[in-house]
């Protein structure tokens, strides 16, 4: 995470949000006129987004509350109808949100579900993101009935009822068709179901300088290029295939499809080489599958153990079609005997159910693990939220760990993490996870470090689908990459111009 720019993908848990705050007003920039900018902000974005309308601004007793004053200020000033609907009494509003409400002036409602009546827009400053137990009373039936209403809620930092730190709904929370949030996003805006019920997520800014990260040192970050782009291996004129790396996938017998997708992902992301090893019956087919691509068989584990002495290949990856059982447990054992680094998927994670620790002291080098939720379980017994999860596994394991789904996080031994926030829904198909491990892969046997490797093809993954859209199917994804590295290569030399050396005489 060398970019200078990685900072601007910090996301903050709602403690570290809470000490930017303060480190904020330490450094002089007062409470009252952070509020003031961030119901501005959330106003602005209002207003860019459509006509003036009857609008109901629901305001918590706490500092949500006060920002929600501030919008219904900047709204009336605009010219809107609103009205404001306080959770509590007026008179004990304390600090910069009691300032705000001041400053608001008009006849404040109390909350209740009648309250909702004749409004065609919620502004929902009710809870923010620090809320840590469930809404009950007047607060959740006025967030039921808003749900029952389907009427657009915009909300303040984070829908109420979102817990900050991990996207889970605490009792009910409304669904957003846009969140307005400040300086950095939280886990819940990325984390599902949170990435869902905030809808359009704004991030604005509200005079906290970023030099306050530095005091932070956040550990998560949404992914983007800015995180791993400095890692990545572009071809050079002195490149040849060998010193791209050479791959190797260990396939099964049978399910020969979900090896060949990862094959074909390897080589597209820039592996030199791509070997496929597999049972004698299983190489025809793969001979077959595509022009490039190497075959080796192997007869039981004294037929693979000769294929690891080679040292051109440089990275394995094991598990897509392999079988659950001991044979594909000890092949696992064996590549990772070699230190070299390996992707483990599927069934190289499934043929360890119930001996996690077998499977973690046999780790010796860089290794990363791609689990699914179902095959997580199968070999991890943690509880807790999916970031915190994969943290405590990648700490357990030692090795990186990406913990797939429509919020993907990749975790390594030492905290950091990631979530993927650009994933479509286009990717729960078939195959879809084989040609990410192929990915990764690749990446690996270009000599990417593994946590960035992973990260990168996660990205990568999202933005071929994204290419494809509606009707895609995992053969679909190595295939769409060109273009999106292409597309990332052009960004990367414009932001990065090329050092032309000292003949560059610029005229």
């Amino acid at each position: 995470m060398r970019d200078a720019d990685a900072g601007r993908h910090a996301v903050l848990t709602v403690e570290e949000m809470g000490r930017a705050d303060r480190a904020a007003i330490a450094r002089g920039v007062p409470g009252e006129r952070l509020m003031a900018a961030a119901g501005k902000a959330a106003a602005d974005a209002v207003i860019a987004r459509t006509a003036s309308r009857h609008t109901l601004v629901l305001c918590g007793p706490g500092n949500n509350g006060g920002d929600g004053f501030v919008v219904a200020k900047c709204l009336r000033d605009a010219g809107w109808r609103v009205r404001v609907a306080l959770l509590g009494e007026p008179d004990k509003l304390k600090g910069d949100a009691a300032f705000h409400a001041r400053q608001w002036g008009g006849s404040i409602e109390p909350l209740s579900t009648a309250s909702l009546q004749g409004a065609d827009l919620y502004i929902d400053a009710l809870f923010g993101a620090g809320l840590s137990r469930p809404l009950d009373g007047v607060a959740k039936e006025t967030v039921d009935t808003l749900n029952a209403q389907r009427r657009p809620v915009v909300a303040i930092d984070v829908p109420s009822g979102l817990h900050g730190d991990t996207g889970a709904v605490l009792g009910a929370a409304p669904r957003a068709v846009l969140t307005v949030t400040f300086f950095r996003r939280k886990p819940a805006h990325l984390l599902l179901p949170g990435r869902i019920l905030c809808g359009e997520v704004v991030l604005a800014d509200i005079g906290i300088p970023a030099a306050v990260l530095e005091e932070i040192k956040p550990a998560c970050f949404a992914n983007h290029p800015a995180l791993w782009l400095a890692d990545y291996r572009w071809p050079t004129l002195l490149d040849h295939k060998y010193r791209r790396g050479h791959g190797l996938v260990v396939a099964g017998g049978r399910m020969t499809g979900a090896a060949k997708l990862a094959a074909r992902g390897a080589l597209r992301i820039g592996a030199g080489l791509v070997t496929v090893a597999s049972p004698p019956e299983a190489e025809p087919i793969f001979q077959s599958a595509m022009a490039g691509l190497l075959t080796e068989p192997f007869g039981g584990l004294e037929g693979f153990a000769p294929i690891l002495e080679s040292r051109r290949k440089n990275a394995y990856l094991l598990g897509p079609g392999n079988g659950v059982g001991a044979d594909t447990r000890a092949r696992v054992l064996a590549a990772l005997a070699t230190s070299r680094p390996c992707v483990l998927d599927a069934d190289a994670l499934s043929s360890f159910e119930g001996m996690p620790d077998t499977l973690f002291r046999a780790i010796k080098g860089p290794c990363v693990m791609t689990p699914h939720e179902g095959e997580f379980e199968r070999i991890f017994d943690l509880e807790g939220d999916k970031l915190s999860r994969a943290r405590a596994a990648a700490r357990d394991s030692r090795a990186v760990i990406v913990l797939k789904g429509g919020d993907s996080v990749v975790a390594d031994p030492g905290g950091a993490a990631i979530i993927q926030d650009n994933a479509p829904p286009e990717l729960g198909t078939a195959g879809a996870g084989d040609v990410l491990a192929g990915f990764v892969l690749g990446l690996l046997a270009q000599g990417m470090p593994p946590f960035e490797a992973a990260s990168a093809a996660l990205w990568l993954h999202a933005e071929s689908a994204a290419v494809v859209g509606p009707g895609l199917i995992a053969e679909d994804l190595p295939e769409a990459l060109p273009a999106v590295l292409q597309r990332l290569k052009s960004t990367a030399m414009t932001e990065r111009p090329q050092d032309f050396g000292p003949t560059w005489s610029g005229s």
